[in-house]
């Protein structure tokens, strides 16, 4: 038997993979929008559908009233905005862990309550009252994570625990009376009753907004470069760039208005700055990439080497610690601190906050900044309604309307991205 042999060919060679976002790119406009398309019948609508909210929301009740979108009114939406802002920011970490906080109403009472007393009855210094009520936030938001990660118990019953335990000592503190009036001219009456009056205080944030913004997407692109990765054209960095600017200085414009004749709120300020903490912390950190992980699937997290306790303990603490910064806000404008700071509806406008801004109640999906969109809606609806003269029972029924279809199109949102294979 003869031996047969067979010379191999020249190998035909593979065609390269193709980053399917170069094909986007090279279509200019028609492949961004046929991208956009597709994402939207996927279920990934990301912002969309609370930055169309906005829109309507701006454009109905500036035709019913015109004073809605006026200095002063701009100004009312970044004040009350922000205190309840900062509170949802810590609702979102929560969230992003699939779990859930009851508790941050009562302890943003406590946090207010322990600077009151340490600086106007005990005549602590004013900064250090104020480290301290934060401090101690963050303490019992800890306290909730320890018996959540370690413990066992649900977080759910956790926090439903503490909600009712801290109210109880928030009242304990306020005393026979009950309140305590903020100083004039104290760190947390200045939070939400100071403004910036000279006109490039605002312009000058909208331009280190923008700057900043165009330095991260240029900075990403450049990694991406390094790394042999699709990138940002110019092109699309410039257009996105010019949106942002467009916003910024009309917002920076309308709070000089000669009419308004406040500028710049401080609270508005501070509100941004822990919302670029926050999204720094979560997007562009290990420890945010592990809440994430811990959200997605916390036993796969854990096998990963990821210490799951940990990460939940401190965003607990995280949650915990801006609630009682959000309640020196609270008290800065009810004008002190009361045994009744953070109860109503304060809880339930957090939550729905964070959803409305298109966080997932059902975890490890969400962005910091959907508690400044939420917080926008929510806020925007009040300030017009009372523009309007309508009564607060409308203001509810409205804000848990839209409370329910952000929860909707999260639902169907998580189910179309199932049925496309995309989760």
């Amino acid at each position: 038997m003869s031996e047969q042999t067979t010379e191999a060919g020249p190998e035909t060679p593979q065609p390269a993979a193709v980053d399917p976002r170069l094909l986007v790119r090279e279509k200019g406009f028609a492949g961004y929008l046929e991208e956009f398309v597709r994402r939207v019948r996927g279920g990934e609508l990301g912002s969309l559908p609370v930055i169309i909210g906005l829109l309507v929301i701006a454009v109905v009740f500036q035709i019913k009233n015109s004073s809605f979108l006026s200095a002063d009114s701009l100004a009312n939406i970044g004040v009350y905005t922000s205190g309840m802002g900062i509170m949802a920011v810590g609702i979102v970490f929560v969230l992003l862990l699939g779990e859930i906080d009851l508790s941050v109403g009562s302890v943003a009472g406590v946090g207010a309550a322990v600077w009151a007393v340490l600086s106007v009855t005990h005549g602590l210094n004013d900064w250090l009252a104020v480290v301290l009520a934060i401090a101690a936030g963050a303490a019992i938001g800890a306290l909730h994570g320890f018996f959540f990660a370690k413990v066992g118990v649900p977080a759910f019953v956790v926090t439903l625990a503490g909600f009712l335990g801290w109210s109880g000592l928030q009242i304990w503190m306020m005393g026979k009376e009950g309140s305590i009036n903020t100083p004039s001219g104290s760190l947390v009456e200045n939070l939400t009753g100071y403004y910036f009056e000279n006109k490039a205080a605002a312009y000058g944030l909208a331009a280190i907004a923008v700057l900043a913004y165009a330095g991260s997407l240029l900075l990403e692109s450049k990694r991406r470069r390094a790394a042999a990765l699709p990138s940002r054209p110019l092109g699309e960095i410039l257009l996105r760039t010019g949106v942002v600017a467009v916003i910024a200085f009309v917002v920076a414009y309308e709070l000089n208005e000669p009419s308004g004749a406040r500028g710049l709120p401080l609270a508005l300020v501070l509100f941004l700055a822990v919302l670029v903490v926050a999204d720094f912390v979560v997007r562009r950190t290990s420890y945010g990439r592990q809440i994430f992980a811990v959200g997605g699937n916390a036993e796969a997290a854990r096998r990963a080497g990821i210490n799951v306790n940990r990460v939940r303990i401190t965003v607990f603490a995280i949650s915990g610690m801006l609630a009682a910064f959000g309640g020196l806000f609270i008290a800065s404008l009810s004008g002190g601190a009361t045994k009744n700071l953070g109860a109503g509806n304060t809880l339930m406008n957090v939550i729905a906050a964070a959803v409305i801004g298109g966080t997932s109640l059902f975890g490890g999906r969400g962005k910091i900044w959907s508690a400044l969109l939420g917080m926008l809606v929510i806020q925007s609806i009040q300030q017009g309604l009372n523009l309007l003269g309508m009564a607060s029972e409308i203001q509810y029924m409205i804000t848990g309307a839209v409370l329910l279809a952000a929860v909707v199109i999260d639902s169907v949102s998580r189910r179309t991205q199932k049925t496309a294979g995309r989760t």
